[in-house]
């Protein structure tokens, strides 16, 4: 496993289009989460440790807004011939044993974690109406432990975005297992 940080964001820099298959085994795009205000857009798998810490407060986070507000899309892009347990059956198990709140997609050329520039898993954008980049970060100031959090960057990242606000800065980088490329880069 090689721990990660994420880059800094593009701020401004607009959302890529995806047309990607979900667990719930619909198409989906951009276009659909057009009516939210603001847009989550989490690279995550069910591998990785670092996702898998912070998953309940993800979901948590992801419950507190109206999907008119924020929504959440979490995509996979790690290859699941080498990391079966990311394979899209296995997505389908995770996100109905953990009940996930918003749409778990699977990038299986990887042309969207290239076009969004992802690095790791966790790596969390967050876009505004006009789908314009505001945030790139960590969820937390804790990425293990929850009884630690001082500081929830990506809720106050969501609210400041919904706002009409900059995000404050500094934004901390998120930091995660390296997405599992294809190529073996």
């Amino acid at each position: 496993m090689v721990l990660l940080h994420t880059p800094a964001g593009e701020l401004g820099a607009v959302a890529s289009d995806f047309s990607l298959m979900g667990v719930d085994g619909k198409q989906h795009s951009l276009a659909d989460y057009k009516d939210s205000k603001v847009l989550v857009v989490m690279f995550i798998c069910n591998h990785c440790p670092y996702v898998q810490a912070i998953e309940t407060r993800l979901i948590k986070l992801a419950n507190e807004f109206d999907q008119k507000e924020a929504v959440f899309v979490g995509i996979n892009s790690n290859d699941p011939v080498r990391y079966s347990e990311d394979s899209l059956e296995n997505m389908k198990i995770r996100a109905k044993e953990k009940n996930y709140p918003f749409a778990y997609l699977v990038d299986e050329t990887q042309v969207v974690a290239t076009a969004y520039g992802a690095v790791c898993t966790p790596d969390i954008f967050v876009f505004n109406a006009e789908r314009k980049l505001t945030y790139r970060g960590r969820l937390d100031d804790s990425p293990r432990n929850p009884a630690t959090v001082k500081s929830e960057d990506l809720k106050i990242a969501i609210k400041a975005t919904l706002a009409g606000n900059e995000v404050p800065s500094p934004q901390h980088a998120s930091m995660g297992c390296s997405i599992k490329w294809l190529d073996n880069r």
